[in-house]
């Protein structure tokens, strides 16, 4: 036989075995469901994973079958799908929540603990690594950041300039709140002050969020309370909760908030009177609500660039017993204990926790970035919003990953309700939000 025709036969035997070889590649099923307000811009949650899913293949030499299912429900439901999905034995592969889920999905068997997984891939060492504190439960990890946020207070430079402050007064705000300069004090006496002079209407002021929530946390950590004890135990801090009672009840009295604020219709109240800049002077509310006013709120007006004309934002500023806060909920991808192919899962997460993946994210929705490199990439920079918000990580708080904390925050949000709507004294919605934990959880909670 001559080389040629060796030559010849050797290549086609090796495209025949290539042939054989691919079809026998193994196809493996990874479900993802994701939670995200595909119109605020949160769709690449779930839709990254298409744009590295040929990547994964290469790279693990197999066939994937990816099914993303991206909802748009409540927390609450999503969640409770979840755990029905686990009881069934059906969950998907990756479940994207918040991370305070892991306080009562880790020790239920639901989730997969991942330390012994994050060594084989270096983009986990990108993580900003405040973020892995958010993850653990146990002194293990188990979730990998998704995304973080500020809940900063928006204010309206707009309504601020007919009140006479000066360009450099509006511009230098959100250092002086950082610094503690202005505090919250001051925040409500010029919210008092544009009510009187006409500049706003009554119950104006100052807007929070109208349900329960993680921004609930703020006043609370700003007023020196503190959630987790060092042994382990959640912390019920009497003196703080009475003076956030105290102060919420305070906002309605003084004429600065809505008697009916919670429970205000978000889309068709909240989002246009705060992304007009033109009716409400200062709003509390979340990063991700940036993205979400200019894309469907203000777009007419120029979207993005009206709202860098007339909106500002600032930490929430000092209370009477402590410093500027905000407070970060980042979102984790978790791995199911139902998983089939977890090792497969933990590299598609590996694959979108990048820059170029999370920046498409970040950038579209308004979240603050969770990689190192990423917060000093060109893209991220040159966003005006993101790269001149990111400093209010240093000033962030999270929730405790705890089993109890969800009786927690309900009881907290009792007395919320209780003092700001005038149904109780804020003596009595202590008192009512105290028995309803001790009812719920006992002597398992340090109450000070």
């Amino acid at each position: 036989m001559n080389k040629r025709l060796f030559s010849v036969l050797l290549v086609l035997m090796m495209a025949v075995i290539g042939v054989f070889g691919s079809q026998a590649q193994e196809t493996v099923d990874i479900t993802i469901r994701c939670k995200a307000n595909v119109q605020g811009g949160e769709g690449w949650r779930c839709d990254n994973f298409s744009e590295i899913e040929s990547q994964v293949e290469e790279e693990l030499g197999i066939d994937l079958n990816l099914t993303l299912i991206q909802d748009d429900i409540g927390w609450e439901d999503y969640k409770t799908e979840f755990l029905l999905s686990t009881e069934a034995g059906d969950a998907p592969d990756i479940i994207l929540s918040g991370h305070e889920d892991i306080g009562s999905w880790a020790p239920a068997g639901y989730i997969i603990p991942l330390d012994d997984k994050l060594g084989d891939y270096p983009e986990f060492d990108d993580v900003v690594s405040t973020l892995w504190e958010s993850q653990k439960w146990d002194g293990q990890i188990w979730g990998v950041p998704q995304d973080a946020e500020a809940r900063p207070i928006f204010y309206s430079k707009l309504l601020l300039s007919d009140l006479g402050w000066s360009d450099e007064e509006i511009e230098s705000l959100p250092d002086r709140v950082a610094s503690g300069d202005f505090t919250f004090d001051d925040m409500v006496a010029t919210a008092q002050q544009a009510i009187e002079e006409g500049i706003i209407e009554e119950g104006f002021g100052y807007w929070h969020r109208g349900s329960n929530g993680f921004d609930w946390l703020m006043p609370y950590y700003a007023m020196g309370g503190e959630i987790l004890g060092e042994d382990g135990k959640l912390v019920w801090d009497s003196e703080a909760l009475l003076r956030v009672y105290e102060a919420v009840a305070s906002w309605v009295e003084t004429g600065i908030t809505r008697s009916d604020m919670l429970g205000l219709s978000s889309s068709e109240v909240v989002y246009p009177a705060v992304s007009s800049a033109e009716e409400v002077l200062f709003f509390q509310g979340g990063s991700w609500n940036w993205a979400n006013m200019a894309k469907n709120y203000v777009a007419d007006r120029g979207g993005n660039d009206y709202l860098l004309e007339n909106i500002g934002l600032i930490l929430y500023p000092a209370m009477s017993a402590g410093t500027p806060v905000t407070v970060t909920h980042p979102l984790s991808y978790m791995i199911s204990s139902d998983s089939e192919n977890p090792d497969v899962a933990m590299a598609l997460i590996a694959a979108v926790t990048t820059p170029e993946a999370n920046n498409r994210h970040a950038i579209d929705s308004f979240h603050l970035g969770i990689l190192n490199s990423q917060v000093e990439s060109e893209a991220y920079q040159n966003d005006p919003v993101l790269s001149s918000a990111h400093y209010m990580l240093d000033y962030t708080r999270v929730a405790p990953n705890h089993p109890d904390w969800s009786a927690w925050t309900n009881a907290y949000w009792l007395g919320i309700q209780a003092a700001e709507t005038g149904a109780s004294t804020p003596q009595e919605a202590l008192d009512q939000a105290t028995a309803q934990l001790q009812n719920e959880v006992g002597d398992n909670i340090t109450y000070k």
